[in-house]
């Protein structure tokens, strides 16, 4: 599968991954990015042995969009720092289940914990849960098969597991084809999530940095999708 390559230097990738990749193997055959990076630079650059390649975030599974990796170590551990400290601005199109009039901004905050044998999150009244905050605005909305969906943009403000997932879900606006959270099934394993822009600084350099990507297919391609 070739790679969608936004942005190269010595010690960053930027690549779109596509949905229903891993972000890293799982121990079987599937094809994950981590190993799609390594193999393109090895191939590239005509690396002999082991090319170091950093993961510093994950996309899930069904979730596409625009996912950065360190070549270096040092590259790696500014990345990964300033992803603890907040300074990576990420942002997503979904499409949820239900209409919210367009134009419409919100924010949810809810205190999330994770259920590791259902491995979901779940909202909590107490301590056990982080909190988690993220704006959004309705972009559009349709209805298909009697359903109105709308597309959404979110921006978040903390990184937690399945985050959106499970806030629009408590909201009720499960994303569309979000089975595990009470959406719709979407015909395949389709998941109507997609990371349409990383901003951070260079970790050596210094130098805002601004990537993007917009889905086209699926649950968003009945939408006018808007540019960013």
């Amino acid at each position: 599968m070739p790679l969608k390559i936004l942005y190269e230097d010595n010690q960053l990738i930027v690549a779109v991954k596509p949905a229903g990749i891993l972000s890293q193997s799982d121990g079987t055959d599937k094809a994950d990015m981590l190993s799609m990076v390594k193999e393109y630079v090895k191939i590239k650059y005509d690396k002999p042995g082991a090319v170091y390649i950093g993961l510093v975030h994950r996309l899930d599974q069904n979730v596409g969009g625009v996912m950065v990796f360190a070549r270096t170590s040092k590259a790696a551990a500014r990345l990964s720092e300033a992803i603890r400290d907040h300074e990576f601005a990420k942002r997503y199109y979904a499409v949820v289940e239900g209409e919210i009039p367009i134009t419409t901004r919100g924010t949810l905050v809810d205190r999330l914990a994770k259920d590791e044998t259902a491995r979901i999150a779940i909202i909590v009244n107490d301590d056990s849960g982080r909190e988690a905050v993220l704006d959004y605005t309705s972009l559009g909305v349709l209805r298909k098969d009697g359903r109105d969906r709308t597309l959404v943009d979110v921006r978040l403000h903390s990184g937690r597991f399945h985050q959106i997932r499970a806030q629009f879900a408590n909201a009720g606006h499960p994303l569309v084809g979000d089975t595990k959270y009470g959406g719709a099934p979407a015909g395949r394993a389709v998941l109507a999530l997609h990371a349409v822009e990383l901003a951070f600084d260079h970790p050596v350099t210094g130098a805002p940095l601004v990537f993007r990507d917009l889905p086209d297919s699926g649950p968003f391609a009945k939408f006018k999708i808007p540019a960013l």
